[in-house]
This record gives structure tokens, sequence and C-alpha cells, in this order.
């Protein structure tokens, strides 16, 4: 038996498999990850996502979000990844998606159970009033953009550096590493705490780690138990064919 064979007999068997995604599920869908070789703090110094800079800078902040997470990204489809993923929830083989992005990719592929741990580019959230809109080119037009309510600066609903991780997420997603009893950790290399964490707790709590890569991550020596190296979109088609044909 295979490793892919394995993973789909681990899955088939489990009560509740839970995903665990990172940047790179995403990069097929030409979002670069903000670290490493391509990574997009390699292009921008990264001070423009300070909480305490956005506040003092709003104008300058908003360009580069503006190009980066709207313009650039927001030309982004989900990939074949994103919809296995959607597939194995609507065949009741897995049970929630927590992710570390914020393109929404997961929820375009037809994902229902998402916990979006560092929140979405897809909300704008008004600083004064909490008012929250979607992000429409419209409102985008100019910068910064404002609150219709109270006329106050808008700011996306994603974790910038400062702020803590956003609720019911974070509590969410820890529950799911107490009682999901197999983790498939999809392009996340293990290195942004506090999601980071949430991998090693379910492994603690019994979990078996399915991890999908294309190279090793802080996980894969230390929590991994079996690890299905290469695309993302490869792996996860392979993986579905075999538990399809399991019966």
């Amino acid at each position: 038996m295979n490793e892919i064979e394995k993973a789909a007999e681990i899955i088939k068997n489990s009560k509740r498999t839970t995903a665990f995604t990172g940047a790179g599920i995403s990069v097929e869908s030409g979002i670069p990850p903000f670290r490493g070789e391509n990574g997009l703090w390699n292009k921008y110094n990264p001070i423009f996502l300070d909480i305490n800079y956005f506040h003092r800078n709003p104008l300058q902040s908003w360009k580069l979000i503006k190009e980066i997470f709207y313009d650039f990204f927001g030309k982004a489809k989900p990939n074949a990844a994103h919809y296995v993923l959607a597939e194995m929830e609507k065949n009741g083989v897995l049970h929630a998606v927590i992710t570390q992005n914020i393109d929404n990719l997961h929820q375009d592929a037809g994902s229902k159970n998402v916990f979006e741990f560092h929140g979405t580019s897809r909300i704008l959230v008004c600083t004064n009033c909490g008012n929250r809109v979607l992000a429409t080119k419209q409102i985008l037009n100019d910068l910064p953009p404002r609150c219709e309510q109270c006329g106050k600066l808008l700011k996306p609903d994603f974790v910038f550096f400062g702020e803590p991780i956003p609720e019911p997420a974070n509590s969410s997603s820890f529950r799911e590493a107490e009682i999901a009893d197999v983790f498939l950790l999809i392009g996340t290399t293990g290195e942004i705490m506090p999601a980071s964490m949430i991998p090693f707790m379910a492994k603690r709590n019994g979990a078996k780690i399915i991890e999908v890569n294309i190279t090793e991550s802080n996980y894969t020596r230390q929590i991994t138990d079996i690890f299905l190296q290469g695309k993302a979109s490869v792996m996860m088609t392979k993986l579905l064919e075999k538990i399809k044909e399991i019966q």
C-alpha cells in the first residue's frame, strides 16, 4: 500500500477529519506566499500591515493593500485542491477547514464550514463603529475608503500585525484540534504563530497527521504521520480518487 492509499484509508475510517491550509494551497491560483523565495515580503516592506502604522498612515497603507489584495489577488480563482476539499465536505469525509488564508477561495469552491483564522479580505470593517461591508470596486475607488454610516476609516477584516486572532475563528480552530482524529495539512510551513500551534495540539490529542506539501515543513519530521510530497492540486486529486475507491 502506497502513502496515498494509506492516507485515503485513514481519512475514510476517521470520525472527524479537519483540513488545515496555508499559503501553499493558493499558490496554484496565482497568489504568492508572504514568506520564502518568491514571497511578498521580499518585494514589499510589511510595515504597511502593522496596525499602528495603518492608523497613522491610512492612505499609504491602503494604496498597497488595494494593489496587492484587491487588484492582484482579486483575480484569483479556486484550484483543484480547493474543489477537492469542498467535495470531501459534501461527501461527508471532511468536517471543517481551518485556513490561514484570507482569499476566500475555499468558500468560492463551495466549502461551507470554514474557519478563517486570519480573517478575510472580502469584508471591510469600520475602525470606529464596527460597520461591516463587502469590499467592492466602488468602495475602493476613493482611498482610504470611509464608512457610509459614520465617515470613519474602513480596514480589511483580516489580521494586521499587532492585532489579535478574531473570534469565533480562534476558539473554533483550537476546538477542532481537540476533537478531530485526522488533521490534513495542506500547503502550510508551520512558521506563523499562533496558527502553527494548532496541528501540534491536534497531534497531542491523538490525531493522525497527513501532510501535503511541495517541500518539508516544520511539521514533517516532528508530527507528520504520512507525507504526500507534491503540488496540492495533484496530491489532493489523487487522494480523493483513492477515497472514492474505498467501499
